[in-house]
């Protein structure tokens, strides 16, 4: 814990404490996905460099994309949008996508058995978990978890968008994908305990990206939906 299902679900549900303004939850909850797009660096240096997925991660994971510098760099970009652009709208998504990356920063470093490197490119770790021996069996379910959180979100949208009555012509499409990661956590998971290795490790990299690129997608979709929240 938390996958990125879950981050997206803290990012909606944060909605109660936040102010509405427009296209400001939209950002909370796709700053609280950005982060683990690392990921695709990762694939590519185990792919391309000759890394392990474990070396690749150590390097790569939870650095630039965690990283304070990052969040003053990227809110700094949307309000320059907004002032050329004059749209306030851009403004509201740079807090809201600075504050989501912020929220996601600050789970990965309670509930979660890695260190963040805040300052990146300062190379200095925080972990408070560092005394923590993750067991095998626990590192399968929260490998595999992570399709079961873009399940849960998924289902969570769905909910979302029937009470509200906006995005209606996505509920299919929600629900289909929410059942598909459901299967894809039970099939991996029985996977993953039967045998540490095999070509379905690289499958289950490759599905776990194509799943957080299409829940990012799915929720800037159903963005008339969060507005609603």
């Amino acid at each position: 814990m938390p996958q990125n299902g879950i981050h997206a679900i803290v990012g909606v549900v944060s909605r109660k404490w936040m102010p509405n303004k427009e296209w400001l939850l939209l950002g909370v909850v796709l700053g609280n996905m950005f982060p683990d797009l690392d990921n695709v660096v990762v694939a590519y240096a185990t792919l391309f460099k000759h890394m392990t997925t474990e070396q690749a991660a150590e390097i790569y994971h939870r650095t630039f994309t965690h990283s304070i510098f990052t969040i003053i760099v990227l809110v700094a970009l949307f309000y320059l949008a907004s002032a050329v652009t004059k749209n306030m709208t851009w403004r509201n998504f740079g807090q809201g996508f600075g504050a989501g990356i912020l929220m996601h920063m600050l789970l990965d470093l309670v509930i979660w058995f890695n260190g963040v490197e805040l300052f990146w490119p300062i190379r200095y770790e925080l972990n408070f978990w560092g005394w923590f021996v993750v067991p095998a069996w626990l590192k399968i379910f929260l490998d595999t978890g992570e399709f079961l959180a873009f399940g849960l979100y998924c289902l969570y949208l769905g909910s979302l968008a029937r009470q509200y009555k906006t995005d209606t012509d996505s509920l299919s499409l929600l629900s289909v994908f929410a059942y598909v990661e459901l299967g894809l956590f039970v099939l991996f998971t029985v996977l993953f305990f039967v045998s540490t290795k095999g070509i379905y490790h690289t499958i289950f990299g490759a599905l776990y990206l194509l799943s957080m690129f299409y829940a990012i997608g799915v929720t800037f979709r159903v963005r008339r939906t969060l507005e609603k929240v």
